[in-house]
């Protein structure tokens, strides 16, 4: 047994309650009796200086040069801006939707004349009248380069003449059945010095269409097109005329 105690320690006073922790009760039971004892007013005075700084930091929060406060006036002319900024978002959305019409409508136009045309392509055109009987000599104004592109279509009973492939209407139109001859032109080299294919329509009136391209595949098919639809001879004249005439030579 005194070998066992000799092994442990013990110490007396360590399960006794310490002398500061029994004290520290007493102490707060006498403050908070203190708080209770004393008098309404003086407790009413002690929130006074709390609610005090609470409107003084409301008052510095609202003095703040971040916070701006403006006139009825400087909050009309936002809202006028606002209304101009407005009015032009949807004048752009008119517009926008107005050319996404135009834009279908040529769309469609086009989707059309490339559906239904037996040709269609673009071809430098000028026009030119014919000496007719008893009218003065025409000047020879062969060499006046006055070629201007065009989007020729050659649809149902007539040529259709456009300016641009997406325009609705054309410029002009001729007539199959006017048209009395179709021939082959010379070749010639404008000032851009690309050689130029050509041909003719030559229409009753009197009106000579000169076509050109710098594709002479392009330049056959509009001629054996136009030919065969009007019913031409290889000689360009309409078989009609040819076969008056031949009828005449007898």
């Amino acid at each position: 047994m005194d070998d066992v105690y000799g092994r442990i320690e013990v110490f007396p006073q360590h399960f006794l309650p310490s002398q500061q922790s029994m004290e520290t009760p007493a102490d707060g039971l006498s403050t908070s009796k203190t708080n209770l004892d004393s008098p309404p007013s003086s407790r009413r005075r002690s929130w006074t200086p709390k609610r005090v700084m609470g409107a003084a930091s409301l008052l510095h929060l609202l003095s703040l040069p971040r916070i701006r406060w403006s006139s009825s006036t400087e909050d009309d002319d936002k809202i006028e801006l606002t209304r101009a900024e407005v009015e032009s978002l949807r004048t752009e959305i008119a517009d926008a939707e107005e050319r996404e019409s135009q834009l279908k409508a040529r769309l469609e136009n086009i989707d059309e004349v490339l559906r239904y045309a037996r040709l269609s392509g673009y071809l430098y055109i000028r026009s030119r009248w014919t000496q007719l009987p008893g009218e003065p000599p025409i000047l020879d104004d062969a060499d006046v380069d006055d070629w201007l592109p065009r989007f020729v279509v050659l649809q149902g009973q007539c040529v259709y003449y456009y300016l641009k492939s997406t325009d609705l209407s054309p410029q002009e139109s001729t007539l199959l059945c006017d048209i009395v001859e179709v021939g082959q032109l010379p070749n010639f080299v404008p000032e851009d010095e690309k050689t130029r294919y050509a041909f003719y329509i030559m229409t009753s009136q009197g009106l000579k269409f000169e076509c050109s391209s710098m594709s002479e595949i392009q330049v056959d098919s509009w001629v054996r097109a136009i030919r065969g639809d009007c019913g031409l001879s290889d000689g360009g004249e309409s078989r009609s005329k040819t076969s008056r005439q031949e009828v005449g030579s007898w």
